[in-house]
């Protein structure tokens, strides 16, 4: 293909076609030398050509692939999706080779095939054209697509998700593109343009652009917009460190709200819960325990994609309906399911490997030991399994599956109850109650078996939460963090669990994100498959800024953990901290596949409107119909929040009178009923009143700040209060400290 513009008009010994075009450009391949631009086009090919949708139209003769020099363009012919498919096949595959920077340009048009110098068929049209202006608009990483493309994708529901409209660009001879992003998932780049940024700064009064002049205020307005503006931000991370994790449903069928589905990797299982034939129902945890360590083997082994615990448990119990369909709810092509059966000092483990795609039995196993040979049982499932999906595995890999966790059954019983209520103590409700319990566990656990490693880890990371979200947040708290993690740094300090437990102690214990992003990334390389690797460098983007990264390392977490509903909760937020209100949206909905009662997304959801669109009916009907269904769910913090926002008298004394006198406790500091009552008074102008109750609700803030002077959420608190009290100098050093404290 010719980069010039090519003759667009048919003559009549040339066949004019319409193709589905997708134009490819290695971003930076000037600069590389030679040796290293072959190289590059070497690995691009091959990216390109293990795709599925190249190969399923090189298997139908409907493909046609012209080499650029800098890149490539593929011509299919059944379908614009085709194209589009292809673009989100290679965007993923490059996340594993980060050297390649590539920009997509996507477009339908008229072609003609032409025989160039060297007897080869080369592509001429206006197709052709403008699928190279359409790719000339975007930098690394963007998926664009002509409006054209965008506009036939858009009449089916699963594409409208991903399609982001960018307006008109300006291209060669001064004509204009209309241009959408395809991006969902962490595929694509969801930044606009350069060269498009480039021309709306340049007009300014464009159609694509509305400026927004905000009025003057007068200096009292100004205080109450203060105040609301700081109740908004302590009431969105108090979300962020918020999600109530209550009885999950079983999935349903149906579209996800991701949108475009990823594609299912060939070398992927989920391992379901095996089914408790034991007499003893109490041996329930010792069947879950066969089912945890298959799956912890198996995610130890980098060339697999195995999907995490919390996914997998929701299927604990329920009837298993259609195989394919809970296969591509949790992203994978495979299945292993089972059952224990433990009879005085024997069990039998049996277990069946599925091809989900063709409900195909690949293989199935018995066995009968001793009950002492169990974790061997499940080595031995392990190595089946790996050699069944020829999977490639190192000997460190190897290793790490042979090696049994503890030699202590009722050692290993303790630590499967203690991460059974770990994992529900997202919300702090729960983990008030439940936290204090798993230590209890974890401490019987390592005192029965003093080198059982991931007890260890286990319990350091249950202090630190507990030290982070302010159920205890004291240095003896902290202390008993190290003290559980140095003993598990003496047994094996290079073991990815080790280092996981690590970056935790440093982001829970201190804030120290760089020491913690460190300990992460070296836990990664023993724990490919640990959605709690993605999560935590997602939190650690997050709170140092890096949007971008924060939100593909959570949506990798997710690819991980299809079903986590914590996760869904937390990407919810990073997208709406970038506006990214209808992804936001989505993210919300499905969250609320898994858990659809749960009060705390639903009004979450609801609340998406008023930030998108200053809508407050949405949150008002839901509150409205949540305290019909229970009373006892009112919302005080967001109810006395969205009262002030309707800017009445009636809603925000309604609203006061809800607040418990007592006050409430959220990120482990007590807001008083005083600052309410305060942040009320200002906002209608009531000065003396507002002081009053300021004072009353500083006088007890201030208690706990002396306490815990390191404390971020009570100095917040104690700054807002002095803001409203009007003490500038105290509210902005006791900000500073607080995001200090946060970041």
């Amino acid at each position: 293909m010719n980069p010039q513009d090519t003759p667009a008009e048919p003559t009549p010994d040339l066949k004019l076609e319409i193709a589905h075009l997708l134009l490819i450009d290695v971003v930076g391949y000037s600069k590389l030398l030679v040796n290293e631009q072959i190289e590059l086009l070497q690995e691009l090919n091959q990216i390109v050509r293990g795709t599925e949708s190249f190969r399923a139209a090189e298997a139908s003769d409907k493909l046609i692939r012209v080499p650029t020099g800098d890149g490539m363009a593929l011509l299919f012919f059944h379908s614009p999706e085709e194209p589009v498919r292809c673009a989100l096949e290679i965007s993923r595959t490059l996340k594993d080779h980060s050297r390649i920077q590539l920009r997509m340009g996507v477009h339908s048009g008229p072609v003609n095939r032409v025989t160039d110098v060297n007897d080869k068929t080369n592509i001429a049209g206006s197709g052709i054209n403008v699928a190279q202006r359409v790719l000339d608009c975007g930098d690394a990483g963007h998926i664009l697509l002509s409006a054209h493309v965008a506009e036939d994708l858009a009449q089916y529901r699963h594409w409208q998700p991903c399609l982001h409209d960018l307006g008109e660009c300006e291209v060669k001879h001064g004509l204009h593109l209309h241009l959408f992003s395809l991006y969902k998932d962490g595929l694509g780049n969801p930044q606009v343009p350069e060269k498009l940024r480039r021309g709306r700064r340049k007009h300014a009064s464009g159609v694509s652009v509305r400026s927004i002049n905000a009025p003057r205020w007068p200096r009292t307005t100004l205080i109450v917009a203060l105040l609301v503006s700081t109740i908004a931000l302590v009431v969105s991370l108090i979300f962020f460190n918020r999600a109530s994790p209550p009885t999950t449903t079983p999935p349903a069928p149906g579209p996800t709200a991701a949108g475009v589905a990823a594609p299912i990797p060939e070398k992927s299982i989920a391992v379901l819960p095996f089914e408790n034939l034991s007499d003893e129902k109490e041996n329930a945890y010792f069947a879950d325990g066969v089912q945890d360590e298959i799956l912890t083997g198996l995610a130890r082994v980098a060339d697999l994609k195995v999907i995490s615990r919390t996914s997998v448990m929701q299927y604990k119990g329920g009837l298993i309906r259609n195989l394919r369909e809970v296969a591509k709810e949790l992203g994978v092509a495979h299945l292993l399911g089972g059952s224990v059966q433990r009879t005085g000092g024997r069990v039998r483990v049996s277990a069946q490997l599925i091809d989900a795609r063709t409900d195909t039995q690949l293989w199935a196993e018995r066995y009968d030991r001793d009950v002492a040979d169990v974790f061997a049982i499940e080595s031995e499932l392990a190595g089946k399994i790996v050699a069944q999906l020829q999977a490639k595995i190192s000997p460190s890999e190897k290793a790490a599956i042979e090696k049994a966790p503890t030699t202590d059954l009722v050692a290993y019983d303790l630590y499967l109850r203690a991460q059974a209520l770990f994992a529900d103590t997202s919300d702090p409700i729960h983990a008030r109650e439940k936290l204090p319990q798993a230590a209890q566990l974890l401490d019987q656990a390592v005192a029965r078996d003093p080198n059982f490693l991931q007890a260890w880890c286990l319990l350091s990371r249950v202090h630190g939460v507990a030290y982070f979200r302010g159920h205890d947040h004291t240095a003896a708290r902290l202390d008993l963090a190290n003290a559980a993690l140095e003993a598990a740094r003496r047994l094996q300090p290079d073991a990815g669990e080790v280092h996981l437990a690590l970056a935790n102690y440093y982001y829970h214990g201190f804030r120290d994100y760089g020491r913690a992003r460190s300990e992460v990334a070296i836990a990664r390389r023993t724990l490919p498959n640990n959605a709690d690797v993605f999560r935590y460098t997602g939190f650690i983007d997050r709170r140092e800024g890096h949007w971008e990264e924060a939100t593909r390392n959570l949506e990798r977490a997710l690819e991980l953990d299809p079903r986590n509903f914590f996760i869904l909760q937390q990407l919810a937020l990073t997208y709406q901290s970038q506006r990214r209100y209808a992804d936001e949206a989505r993210t919300y909905d499905r969250a609320l596949t898994i858990v659809p009662a749960d009060p705390n997304s639903r009004m979450l959801r609801a609340l998406v409107a008023l930030d998108w669109r200053a809508d407050l009916k949405p949150f008002q009907a839901t509150l409205a119909t949540l305290v019909a269904e229970n009373p006892s769910v009112a919302p005080v913090e967001r109810g006395i929040y969205i009262a002030l926002c309707e800017r009445t008298a009636a809603a925000a004394t309604r609203a006061l009178t809800n607040y418990p006198r007592e006050g409430v406790v959220n990120n482990g500091v007590n807001f008083p009923y005083a600052y309410w009552q305060g942040a009320v008074a200002r906002c209608q102008g009531d000065s003396a009143k507002a002081r009053t109750a300021f004072t009353v609700a500083r006088r007890e803030v201030e208690k706990t700040v002396e306490q815990q002077p390191d404390f971020a959420a009570a100095l917040s608190l104690l700054g807002m209060i002095d803001a409203g009290l009007e003490r500038k100098e105290e509210a902005l050093r006791e900000g500073r400290r607080g995001c200090e404290l946060r970041t």
